[in-house]
């Protein structure tokens, strides 16, 4: 089995890609990944040498590229490449409109026209919008995205659904809770919050901290993915939730008492537009259809995450030393110019 991955040096992609090297020895990657801001070779040092796997630098949305890589003799697509994160999307909109749509329809015309066996479509629960206090994100719920970031998945969703319905292309979609683990670029929450308390800098939270968010350990992400591309059906769409509900300000405090630090640590910051409150998902189909369910508790994947971030200091210092270093600066210090309070 030959496998296309894209977006295979971003975090849930690198994973992805060793997890699936480790369980099937007779699997070949062929891993094709830009490099934006996100995109990391650091990730994939200790696949140099790995003969299965093949790092291409390259655009989803270069046609030629990508059909001269399906030409080669791929049995299947699994596509990471996005831009993921809900702040650039508000600052920069039409990047996330050109990678996350139109990039996938580049995929998806090269699945139709060498008529590959399956293409998997790597979402978020974000489509779905916000919730209320209660209830929980279902498959069929209607999409409702918050965001340009939310917006430009669900559009890339909806193509992939019509390109089932149109030409009977094998599809699948998942539609995950957030993750965290190792290799997670340090704007998302939990890298950030982890790599400032090593640091022993305050420690950013948006609004009132009480937005909630469904957490999963991306191990357990790649397991279901796994699941879903080989013994998926056709068509179909598969939530994957961690059933670990937490709120960010609750997130704070586990990271600060494992790393036993003070919570007066904490700072709130101006809390960005469109935020949704909670994001909740149930995974009942992928549980009862295809026999998946999260292994790892939340405050065991935060001992793991925090002891990989430990470990790895210099993989966060080599991202600071770049481009991230200034984004940091514009998205969360100087957010702390108009603090709101002061956590004691």
């Amino acid at each position: 089995m030959r496998l296309l991955v894209t977006g295979g040096a971003g975090f849930i992609g690198t994973n992805f890609v060793k997890y699936i090297l480790r369980k099937y020895p007779g699997y070949q990657i062929l891993n094709l990944d830009k490099l934006t801001y996100a995109g990391n070779l650091e990730n994939l040092q200790d696949l140099e040498r790995e003969p299965r796997h093949c790092f291409v630098r390259g655009d989803i949305c270069d046609a030629a590229a990508v059909d001269e890589l399906v030409r080669e003799g791929v049995d299947a697509v699994v596509n990471f490449a996005a831009e993921t994160h809900v702040d650039r999307s508000i600052e920069e909109p039409n990047a996330f409109i050109i990678t996350n749509v139109l990039g996938t329809q580049t995929l998806l015309e090269a699945v139709r026209k060498y008529r590959l066996w399956r293409y998997v479509q790597v979402s978020t629960d974000e489509v779905y919008g916000s919730l209320g206090p209660e209830g929980y994100f279902h498959e069929t719920t209607p999409v409702d995205p918050s965001s340009p970031y939310s917006a430009s998945k669900a559009a890339a969703d909806l193509l992939v659904q019509a390109y089932f319905s149109t030409y009977k292309l094998p599809v699948l979609i998942t539609r995950c809770s957030n993750n965290y683990g190792p290799y997670q670029f340090p704007e998302k929450l939990i890298p950030l919050l982890i790599s400032n308390a090593l640091n022993n800098l305050p420690l950013p939270i948006y609004g009132d901290g009480l937005h909630v968010r469904d957490w999963l350990y991306v191990e357990d992400h790649c397991r279901a993915i796994d699941l879903v591309l080989h013994d998926g059906m056709e068509g179909e769409v598969y939530n994957i939730g961690g059933n670990n509900e937490r709120q960010n300000l609750e997130v704070a405090r586990t990271i600060l008492k494992v790393l036993r630090r003070p919570e007066s640590v904490i700072t709130f910051v101006k809390d960005r537009p469109g935020h949704d409150r909670r994001y909740a998902i149930d995974a009942g189909k992928i549980r009862n259809d295809l026999r998946w369910r999260p292994s790892v508790p939340f405050e065991e994947g935060i001992r793991r995450t925090i002891i990989w971030y430990q470990e790895n200091r210099q993989w966060i210092t080599d991202i600071q030393l770049g481009e991230y270093q200034k984004y940091y600066q514009k998205m969360y210090v100087d957010r702390n110019e108009t603090l709101l309070r002061h956590f004691n």
